[in-house]
């Protein structure tokens, strides 16, 4: 299957992904019928990939929203009169949801829609005759296997949010499940990954020559083993670090292909991020093409309403700023004392992090910084103008804070009434336009450079297995071996010689400190619920605006009253009330 070249042929799935479903049983209209459809070789493929384009618009809704809206870094934070929304994004905050919320239905039923996406396509290259279609019987193998991981995957982030869910591969479904115990669940997704892992292939290439972006291989299915096991602590109660690190060591060591962390922090997030040597796995993307990683549910929503002009990409009009970035300081411009949250100034522990500069397009195809905070610079008609807020009210001056700040000067820690700045706390619905730092993990390059849009999304990345491993050697108590580790990632976020590099002595790092460096590096990638739930303060934490939970039944989430008035044989999670 060497061959198949994902990028040049998803774009045949785009249009059918962004159609819903509403239950298990419901009949589906675009999946493809196996009778008159499968008549050549590209038929095969296109069925093959119908689920892989369902399963990136997937993972930028529900499985994102919840992996950072509802912990400590990430907040959809009312600005004046906007992102209110019902109070939607306060219930992600204070984990207040309820089994009416339109996207606890949603996520249930879009991840059950494409795990019915992966049963059906499993179900037709089980049964078709390959040969006469011009596909070998190792292509189907491949197929097949892809297949199962793909689903695994989809299970593993289901099984993360609602714990107890119904595991279901035959197709169509006969009957209406009912749940598996977690146990079940987790070894349905053991045994799915351990059986596909040998007959996938390995990684194409070596020290930059490229990768099989889009495609699962023997490395991205080692990865997602290793993420199993990690997470096996409190997804079932067992602890399964051995078995974690046996699959980070095996990744690391070369068994499944080349991998190595690149040399720049930006590399696996950047245009030509196809060559990057520690993405293990990605969803090709490209401004002419499927690009759901800067989607209205992603990254274009993390950036102020005009900052389209100081990236000078002006093909989409203006963006709309969705997230930022929970506040380090309060009204008076003090640091919060509480440990969680608090992301801009847990970069800001060290100092000399190349990250912390400004979002800045360089030219040619590059830029430098993370992030976009202060005034927001362009050039019109050759004056030299701030981006303003969306109805020019006033100029934007984005704090690490949260308050109606207005036009208030930069200079104030604390926003000044004069200038219709009314804020009196600092909570979910009290934000205006400047309210909160954002991220731009991915480049927003100008409309006249010929890679605008055109990275990929990286969804599983090298540094998560060393992470993972560093934090094994941490539990076992050898902190000089994880500080060392971690250090094999974060060297290149630092100058040569910096003393923001661990000691490799094991003096510096603490818990706080291994979860803050977590926090830094997986920044706004969606893996931050599951972190802080493995680390166990998800429940018990307090961050901005956010107080312990009475207790830990909010570390799942309900069935909906959909799902359940739909299905009979579904019981309701703890906690919950049954319809």
């Amino acid at each position: 299957m060497k061959t198949l070249k994902l990028r040049n042929i998803i774009a045949t799935t785009v249009l059918l992904a962004s159609v819903g479903c509403t239950d298990l049983d419901e009949k589906t209209y675009d999946i493809i019928p196996q009778e008159g459809f499968y008549k050549t070789r590209e038929n095969v493929i296109q069925g093959f990939l119908r689920p892989f384009g369902h399963a990136y618009w997937l993972n930028t809704q529900g499985l994102y929203w919840f992996g950072e809206l509802s912990a400590d870094h990430y907040m959809t934070v009312q600005r004046e009169e906007h992102w209110y929304n019902g109070g939607e994004f306060c219930r992600y905050h204070y984990h207040t949801w309820t089994i009416d919320d339109w996207f606890i239905r949603s996520t249930w039923d879009d991840t059950y829609r494409g795990i019915g996406l992966c049963n059906s396509s499993i179900s037709d290259l089980s049964r078709i005759d390959g040969e006469q279609l011009g596909v070998n019987k190792q292509e189907i193998d491949d197929f097949i296997a892809q297949s199962r991981v793909l689903r695994a995957w989809m299970y593993m982030t289901i099984f993360d949010l609602f714990h107890n869910i119904p595991v279901v591969t035959d197709y169509p479904v006969s009957e209406l499940p009912a749940q598996s115990t977690p146990k079940e669940t987790f070894t349905f997704l053991e045994t799915e990954l351990l059986e596909a892992l040998p007959k996938l292939n390995v990684k194409e290439g070596t020290n930059g020559n490229g990768t099989n972006q889009g495609l699962w291989t023997k490395g991205a299915c080692a990865a997602l083993l290793a993420r199993l096991y990690m997470n096996a602590s409190w997804w079932i109660g067992e602890n399964m670090e051995d078995k974690a690190a046996e699959y980070c060591e095996a990744i690391l060591r070369g068994d499944y292909g080349f991998y190595e962390p690149d040399s720049r922090w930006d590399a696996p997030f950047d245009w030509d991020n196809v060559n990057s040597n520690e993405v293990l796995y990605g969803f090709p993307s490209s401004f002419g093409g499927m690009h759901w990683v800067y989607g209205t549910e992603m990254f274009w929503q993390v950036a102020p309403f005009l900052s389209p002009k100081y990236f000078g990409f002006t093909d989409w009009g203006n963006c709309n700023p969705k997230y930022a970035l929970q506040p380090g300081l309060d009204l008076d411009g003090n640091e919060y004392t509480f440990d969680l949250g608090k992301p801009v100034r847990k970069f800001m522990n060290y100092p000399d992090d190349v990250r912390l500069k400004k979002y800045k397009n360089l030219g040619n195809s590059k830029r430098e910084g993370l992030f976009l905070y202060g005034y927001l610079p362009y050039e019109e008609n050759g004056e030299i103008k701030n981006v303003t807020s969306d109805n020019g009210a006033y100029e934007l001056y984005i704090r690490d804070q949260v308050g109606v700040f207005r036009d208030t000067d930069p200079s104030s820690p604390s926003p000044n009434p004069s200038n219709g700045a009314v804020t009196t706390e600092s909570k979910m619905t009290t934000g205006d336009q400047n309210s909160g730092w954002c991220v731009i993990k991915y480049p927003f390059y100008p409309s006249d450079d010929p890679n605008k849009i055109e990275s990929d999304y990286a969804m599983l990345r090298l540094p998560e297995v060393i992470y993972y491993l560093a934090e094994i050697r941490f539990n076992q108590g050898n902190k000089a071996e994880a500080e060392r580790l971690l250090n094999t990632v974060r060297k290149r976020n630092y100058p040569e010689g910096s003393p923001s590099l661990y000691p490799e002595d094991g003096s510096v790092l603490t818990k706080q400190e291994l979860l803050d460096e977590w926090g830094r590096e997986f920044l706004a990638e969606g893996l931050r619920r599951q972190t802080l739930c493995r680390f166990g303060v998800y429940n018990t934490g307090r961050w901005w605006d956010k107080e312990p939970d009475a207790d830990d039944h909010t570390m799942w989430l309900p069935l909906s009253r959909t799902t359940l008035n739909t299905n009979p044989n579904l019981k309701q999670n703890p906690g919950y009330p049954s319809i």
